[in-house]
């Protein structure tokens, strides 16, 4: 090296350290050393404490959860990946698009304390919340806030807030016009004309709700998130009949002697999939919840993470648009009524029914989406546990433990979800089937937007 310096000359040994200076990291390499943080704790709490919230809360429903969880989940993502070198914004290639805030370039941003801002702003937004609530999401906006903003200057705390607040307010604008607006307000609107005759859904006599009029009716007319969700076909019907040679007969009679014979384990996957908006936080949620665990087993970073509750939010969200444009195409009944008409008067089924047409099923169709996004991001096989409800006490009517359940693949729990549905008594295989292979076209959809560079 002294030899190097003596071949230079002193003159250009002083212009050799005043350009390694001058590459000394800045500002601008300062916040690239931001990209990509690894630590997810900010989303898992977001996710944790949404799912709280909306834990049996008034009115909500799988549909309505499932349009919020895809506001939240987007907001999420496109609150912290203008700071990745892995990933990039979606927003443009939703429908009819709205335009997302820009950060400064060469501005540093604290991408915790921006997903903290646009996560509490939106949750709020899309909900009527008690002050109780209010004061929870209040609390841990405040907590993440003071714990992320320690080491950050005033001007970098107040910039990375106003941004993720920004986006949460600029796309909580654009779901204004989606079609399914404050939808918890209007769960059985009384305009709908009921469908009548053979073969269309009765109100349920064992049911989930008090409700003799059909739920959300109209959401299958709600823009989707991804453009080419709102292109995937309604499927057709096995055609409706009571003679006992044909499919449709088939189909009912395979639940109906199904639920005669339901070993205990069969009862405990029906009781773990049922998800009773008002009695934990309805399907979508449970999907939401396996994101979750699929972040901590993987250990994933922060942008992986907001990916995760994005994609699983668009899924299921899209997943139950199009499962509602078929449920109101058909207006199809359920086992209990077609089974008591036509092959046992005293039928009932083991789960209570929820309050709208069978075919296709939600579950399968929301589970299915899932299991798709989940899979093309973090590979199959992907050994994990479901441990969504194993602090439920045991449900002393039905007889059964709410034990976690384990799976080696993303589309293992997605069929089990769907076939849960026959085992409670309230779908038929083809409502599964169909229920299944649409979500899977709406999760291909989603994964298909070009979530990496």
């Amino acid at each position: 090296m002294k030899a190097f310096f003596r071949f230079l000359g002193v003159s250009s040994v002083l212009l050799f350290f005043l350009f390694m200076a001058g590459c000394k990291p800045d500002k601008v390499t300062e916040v690239e050393l931001q990209f990509d943080p690894d630590n997810a704790e900010v989303a898992t709490k977001w996710a944790d404490m949404t799912l709280r919230m909306i834990y049996r809360l008034p009115g909500n429903s799988p549909t309505y959860c499932s349009r919020a969880l895809g506001y939240l989940g987007l907001t999420m993502y496109e609150s912290v990946v203008q700071g990745s070198k892995t990933h990039q914004s979606i927003a443009k290639k939703l429908s009819n698009p709205a335009t997302m805030p820009q950060a400064e370039i060469g501005k540093r941003y604290n991408w915790y304390l921006s997903l903290n801002a646009g996560q509490a702003l939106m949750l709020k937004k899309l909900y009527a919340f008690s002050s109780t609530q209010v004061a929870a999401i209040d609390s841990l906006e405040k907590a993440l806030a003071t714990q992320y903003a320690a080491t950050e200057t005033a001007d970098v705390v107040e910039r990375s807030k106003a941004f993720g607040q920004n986006v949460a307010n600029v796309i909580f604008t654009w779901s204004t016009v989606d079609g399914g607006f404050e939808g918890y307000l209007k769960n059985f609107p009384t305009d709908y004309v009921i469908p009548t005759g053979p073969g269309k859904w009765q109100p349920p006599k064992k049911s989930q709700s008090t409700s003799q009029r059909p739920l959300h009716p109209y959401w299958g007319s709600n823009r989707t998130f991804v453009a080419n969700d709102a292109t995937i076909p309604v499927p057709d019907i096995i055609p409706y009949s009571t003679s006992r040679f044909s499919q449709c007969y088939a189909q009912f009679l395979e639940v109906y002697a199904k639920n005669f014979n339901l070993t205990q384990e069969e009862r405990e996957i029906g009781a773990w999939w049922s998800d009773d908006p008002s009695e934990v936080y309805s399907p979508p949620g449970h999907s939401y919840n396996l994101g979750t665990i699929a972040i901590r087993t993987a250990k994933a970073n922060l942008t992986v993470a907001a990916e995760t509750y994005a994609r699983v939010g668009l899924g299921v969200a899209d997943a139950f648009i199009n499962c509602w444009k078929i449920k109101y195409t058909f207006f199809s009944e359920r086992p209990s009524t077609y089974v008591r008409d036509n092959i046992d008067a005293s039928f009932v089924q083991y789960w209570p029914e929820p309050p709208f047409p069978a075919y296709s099923s939600g579950h399968s169709t929301q589970a299915a989406a899932a299991a798709v996004v989940l899979e093309d991001i973090y590979g199959e096989p992907f050994p994990f546990t479901d441990n969504t409800h194993e602090k439920r006490e045991r449900d002393t009517a039905q007889q059964v433990d709410f034990k976690v359940r384990k799976f080696n693949t993303f589309w293992e729990m997605a069929e089990e979800c769907g076939y849960s549905r026959i085992l409670g008594g309230i779908h038929t295989q083809q409502d599964n089937k169909q229920g299944l292979a649409i979500g899977r076209k709406v999760g291909v959809n989603v994964n298909s937007l070009g979530w990496r560079k």
